[in-house]
């Protein structure tokens, strides 16, 4: 069985993939800590891998490329997001 996200549609280029180091961010169990980051503030820039949670200000990290439709989870607030693409830029909205 195939992850139809990871099925190249459309002519899209398939996904980057990313090596996730321990960030020190102790708010969830140690082995999901690669997973979340501490935002640091207007300054901060998110990678190609990184969403920021709207309910918490926590950035969510994954091991693969975020793209718009993508759903994520927030374990420090438990809110489940969906990523839109507003003005070129990928923005997390909470589904619940």
């Amino acid at each position: 069985m195939s992850d139809p996200l990871e099925l190249q549609t459309g002519g899209r280029r398939p996904r980057q993939s990313f090596e996730l180091e321990e960030t020190g961010f102790n708010e969830v169990p140690k082995r999901f800590r690669r997973f979340y980051r501490k935002w640091r503030g207007p300054g901060d820039k998110l990678a190609l891998n990184e969403a920021l949670c709207p309910v918490c200000k926590v950035v969510i990290r994954s091991t693969k490329e975020l793209r718009a439709g993508d759903r994520v989870y927030c374990m420090p607030c438990m809110s489940r997001l969906e990523l839109v693409e507003e003005d070129g830029q990928l923005i997390a909205k909470v589904i619940y």
